[in-house]
């Protein structure tokens, strides 16, 4: 029945008049803060239903900042001129010393991990790109201190994608938790991570076989076979059958679903991205203005109508928790193709290579282990179980999302002035300033990991190896706190985890091991595997 009237829909042009506090216009008023929430705290995984404590009270005032017993120090860097300032560091961030070298020469200049500079993509799409930019496990945590820093709009930095790209709403990664849609939609999420939850597990197996079938065919054929290509079909009909209970396949959608993903992505991120254009056209064009939402509104409304047609459950739940329809699904949307799918897409790839790259070794302990759980714990079937009783497994994802988080960036803006502090030394922070954090930085600080650039599979196992998680953040928290409608830790991290740990057991069940040739991409790790090793024991 929702699907019949959806021929009248066109979801990137409303009325601000008929819609929820937050549907925008063109603009918006100034955002006011609101009093802290006495929602109940909601936390969920994929394994359980989500969890409803009692009402907090009232949070008291906030006790006086204790002072800091390390040196107090001015916030060195500057932003330069207006215009050429944020110029000139957008052309050493992007071209004359790409992302890591940009951040590592300030540091030496400076002799900090915190300093001023300008982040991409400024003039003319971001008009105020001045952020202090926080490059150590010590001060980076203070990016998710909702007490102390605020989270509206800031999703991907400086600038912020036309709402039309998600049909007039701003979805939940922009809002902040004192906005009162943020609970609302946060409970969604949750919702959609545990109505269907027992067929996470089948559908991953079901579409990562097709996908090792199809790799094995092209390695027959052609000697080799890129990952990335297969790993967005199977991402985005696991996706689609796990959560929604339909294949693509069988839908006016098709296999064309990952593709339109990957284009409306563009439209929102590409002031962010080198994709190997000429200089002129990728600087002077995609980092200076933004493309016309208006060019991809029919791949959009395809996209739209999948969702709509398919989240009948999703949408009834999302009309008890008072929102609308059309709003819940431009949000599904955005959480099921920008947030999952785009994780995926980094992180599997990612994953493929660091494994790929650690060698036969490593591959046949992971084998030995994945499989014997399997059979000891399974009873020859993978369950959560047998998946909690393998330790390098878990260790090699975590060490994954440690060397390489699948989302590299962090923003907050500070809503009062507070104090932060690196390993060395204690800086004032204003009202109103914005904060940036380079989270492989962070991840990588040599004073919290030994051998902190190495990817190391077993850092994590054990009792002092668990003690590490606090320090792996890729979530916007800590591996080992709780996403909650009163913060802004991602809603799916345990799934993302989950997701990661099967593609571990998926592979090496099936595989003694692999080879891989690993080249450079806009979004994570371009991978070819070379060579598949059907299992011998």
């Amino acid at each position: 029945m929702a699907a019949s009237s959806l021929s009248s829909l066109s979801p990137l042009h409303f009325q601000f008049s008929s819609q929820t506090s937050t549907k925008l216009p063109s603009f918006s008023k100034p955002f006011k803060a609101h009093s802290p929430s006495t929602h109940p705290i909601i936390t969920a995984t994929i394994s359980e239903k989500p969890y409803i404590s009692q009402p907090l009270p009232p949070p008291p005032e906030a006790a006086p900042a204790v002072p800091s017993k390390l040196p107090t120090r001015k916030i060195p860097g500057d932003y330069g001129l207006p215009l050429i300032g944020p110029w000139n560091d957008r052309q050493d961030f992007f071209y004359n010393q790409g992302r890591n070298e940009f951040f590592k020469s300030r540091i030496q200049k400076y002799k900090s991990t915190v300093f001023r500079t300008n982040m991409p993509p400024g003039p003319f799409i971001s008009f105020n790109p001045n952020v202090v930019v926080l490059l150590d496990g010590k001060s980076f945590p203070a990016l998710f201190d909702t007490d102390k820093v605020e989270k509206k709009d800031l999703f991907t930095g400086t600038y912020m994608p036309s709402v039309e790209l998600t049909g007039g709403y701003r979805t939940l990664s922009f809002l902040d938790p004192s906005e009162p849609n943020h609970a609302k939609l946060k409970k969604l999420m949750f919702f959609l991570l545990s109505h269907r939850r027992d067929r996470v597990m089948p559908e991953f197996h079901n579409c990562y076989t097709e996908l090792f079938e199809g790799l094995e065919r092209d390695l027959a054929t052609k000697g080799k076979a890129d990952f990335g290509a297969a790993n967005d079909q199977a991402a985005f009909n696991f996706l689609a059958r796990s959560f929604y209970g339909v294949d693509p396949m069988d839908t006016k959608l098709g296999p064309d679903g990952p593709k339109i993903v990957q284009k409306w992505v563009l439209f929102q991120l590409h002031p962010l991205l080198t994709l190997g254009l000429p200089r002129a056209i990728e600087d002077g064009i995609l980092h200076n203005f933004s493309l016309p939402p208006f060019l991809i509104k029919k791949d959009y409304q395809r996209l739209y109508d999948f969702f709509y047609q398919n989240s009948t459950a999703l949408l009834d739940q999302a009309e008890k928790l008072g929102l609308s329809r059309d709003e819940a699904c431009h949000n599904l949307l955005y959480t099921t193709c920008f947030n999952s799918f785009g994780g995926m897409k980094i992180l599997f790839p990612n994953m493929l290579k660091w494994v790929g790259r650690a060698g036969m070794k490593v591959h046949t302990e992971l084998a030995r282990e994945i499989r014997s759980a399997i059979k000891s714990r399974g009873g020859g079937d993978v369950t959560m179980a047998a998946m909690e009783s393998m330790p390098l497994m878990k260790s090699v994802v975590y060490e994954s999302l440690r060397v390489e988080p699948p989302v590299a960036s962090q923003y907050a803006k500070a809503k009062r002035d507070f104090v932060v502090e690196s390993h060395d030394a204690a800086f004032q922070i204003k009202e109103g300033e914005m904060l940036y954090g380079f989270q492989p930085f962070a991840t990588k600080d040599p004073k919290i990991f030994d051998r902190a650039e190495e990817f190391v599979p077993g850092r994590f196992v054990g009792e002092e190896g668990e003690k590490l998680l606090k320090h792996v953040v890729w979530s916007n928290g800590p591996e080992n706190g709780n996403a909650t409608i009163d913060n802004k830790q991602c809603a799916g991290k345990d799934f993302v985890v989950l997701a990661a740990r099967l593609l571990l057991v998926e592979l090496f069940r099936r595989y003694d091991s692999f080879d891989v040739e690993v080249g450079a991409s806009p979004l994570g790790a371009a991978v070819t595997v070379t060579s598949l090793k059907r299992a011998s024991f």
